[in-house]
């Protein structure tokens, strides 16, 4: 799959999701096989008044090439000279969100909020076309509510404003995340355009990809939270291979968790993990018991011993 002047190896896409998709666990999909992985979204305006926190979000590896890095904003301004600003770091693509259902990004008119307003979301994409030579994509949704469904019209306005690939979520901002994803948006907006599309919504496993594909023609695949715990999705749709045994699971839990402690330090790197092992454990024996002590931890010696009670 190619995006603009970037190759992929394949066309499984990991979403951006803010508080997972980090760089150790963005490098632990990428090695389990997906062809392109997604930073969490990042605000232009954060990188504008030089935020602290951005910073950390903008990190990356060669090893995890090809990546894109996500950006939010409403002024196309703005947006378009952070995106020169940034350009010369590390990453391959450029997305920018026009998806977040969060309340306080829809208040600020950003996110899912510019799926109201075609018109200024063609401005800027056109802006940061202008100015970058990296390829430009955008994530939309099916569009605001069922009453205002427009994802059609917005990827064409996209399309001729200069967007290298469209990734659309089968879903409106009202559902959040949260009933059955319209797979038929996603051909219709596949249909009316010529750039790449990628599908996005109840992508769980092999079946589900292949039918969206076949269903759609989308060009690729974006998975977001079947991910969670579950890096070894990406392997197991490109090469039909089952579940990892305990012992695997276990070895890919301790090496997220080093690779976060190497980036965060114990403390913080720890916390940050307590999610990520209730869901690498969901399903497993004990796993009540693993998800209680898990919210407990606070080194990495505690979480290597709660995981001896995953031993077969």
């Amino acid at each position: 799959m190619r995006i603009g002047s970037v190759e992929l190896p394949n066309n499984l896409i990991l979403a951006p999701m803010a508080g997972v998709s980090d760089l150790p666990f963005r490098l632990l999909c990428r090695e389990m096989g997906a062809g392109l992985t997604v930073m969490e979204m990042i605000s232009a305006k954060a990188i504008l008044y030089r935020n602290k926190n951005t910073e950390e979000l903008m990190r990356t590896t060669p090893e995890e090439s090809p990546v894109s890095l996500q950006l939010f904003g409403s002024d196309p301004e703005i947006v378009s000279e952070i995106a020169l600003q940034i350009e010369e770091r590390p990453f391959d693509i450029l997305d920018f969100n026009m998806g977040c259902p969060v309340p306080k990004v829809v208040k600020n008119g950003e996110g899912s909020a510019l799926m109201r307003e075609p018109e200024l979301a063609a401005r800027i994409v056109r802006a940061c076309v202008k100015k970058i030579h990296k390829p430009m994509t955008v994530k939309i949704r099916k569009g605001f509510n069922d009453r205002e469904v427009n994802a059609v019209e917005l990827a064409k306005r996209l399309e001729d404003a200069g967007a290298a690939a469209i990734a659309v979520h089968g879903r409106t901002r009202e559902q959040y995340y949260s009933g059955k994803a319209d797979w038929d948006i996603i051909r219709q907006v596949k249909e009316a355009v010529r750039i790449p599309v990628i599908g996005n919504g109840d992508v769980k496993d092999r079946q589900s990809a292949l039918a969206m594909l076949e269903m759609t023609g989308c060009d690729g695949v974006m998975i977001g939270r079947a991910a969670e715990g579950n890096p070894w999705i990406f392997r197991q749709i490109l090469h039909g291979t089952g579940k990892p045994d305990i012992s695997e699971r276990k070895e890919i839990i301790l090496r997220h968790a080093q690779m976060t402690v190497e980036l965060d330090g114990e403390y913080a790197g720890i916390r940050k993990m307590r999610k990520h092992v209730a869901w690498y454990t969901a399903g497993c024996p004990h796993s009540a018991k693993l998800r209680a002590f898990s919210n407990q931890i606070t080194t990495l010696e505690e979480l290597r011993n709660l995981l001896t009670l995953l031993n077969p």
